[in-house]
């Protein structure tokens, strides 16, 4: 009787093998742990930093508009245009050059700083869109998250308008259904405050 239960439960396992398995389709993908780490740092970002064994230097500390944090010996820390893992790097230098030996340091972003760009004109929603936490953002994507085109946009004249670094706004006409169609490398990616206009088409 034993052999003939013991039987049984190895064909059920066995079954249960075979049986695909379904992903919850509604669930989203986890952001890879290298996306995370190359999260370029914002002003207004909330950043955790710890150091290994020494829980007097821990501190949540935010980006300010200068693109910098304040730490515990070592003072003012730049971190424009870095990276989460560039800014690590960056703090174990600086406290390993005179202050420490072989620090262990780990940054997190614990508050993301909110991060819009504008679509405006033939689009079914128009106004301010979020970027996704870790992730960049594509002219095709801010698009799609403001209800996708009307039935009247002209995708042909999309017009991209940003700020550079001097100031001045720069403006670039862009054939969204070159992008659509895959006819374009160049997929746009977006920086903050952008602003898309879909224009409409004349019929």
């Amino acid at each position: 009787m034993p052999s003939k239960i013991y039987f049984l439960l190895l064909a059920g396992l066995a079954l249960a093998l075979c049986l695909p398995v379904h992903a919850d389709e509604t669930k989203p993908a986890p952001v890879p742990a290298a996306a995370v780490l190359d999260y370029l740092l914002q002003p207004s970002d909330l950043l955790d930093v710890q150091i290994f064994q020494e829980e007097n230097l821990k501190r949540a500390v935010r980006v300010s508009q200068e693109y910098s944090i304040t730490l515990p010996l070592i003072g003012k820390v730049d971190v424009r245009g870095k990276s989460l893992r560039q800014a690590e790097d960056l703090i174990r230098e600086l406290y390993a050059r005179d202050f420490l030996v072989n620090p262990q340091i780990n940054v997190v972003v614990i508050e993301y700083a909110k991060r819009t760009v504008n679509v405006i004109g033939q689009v079914n929603q128009p106004g301010a869109v979020l970027f996704p936490q870790e992730q960049g953002l594509t002219l095709l994507d801010a698009v799609s998250r403001a209800g996708g085109f009307s039935r009247l946009a002209n995708r042909a004249q999309v017009k991209l308008t940003r700020t550079n670094a001097e100031g001045k706004s720069d403006t670039y006409v862009i054939d969204a259904d070159d992008l659509i169609k895959g006819r374009s490398s160049n997929t746009w990616p977006l920086l903050v405050n952008d602003i898309i206009f879909v224009p409409e088409r004349i019929l």
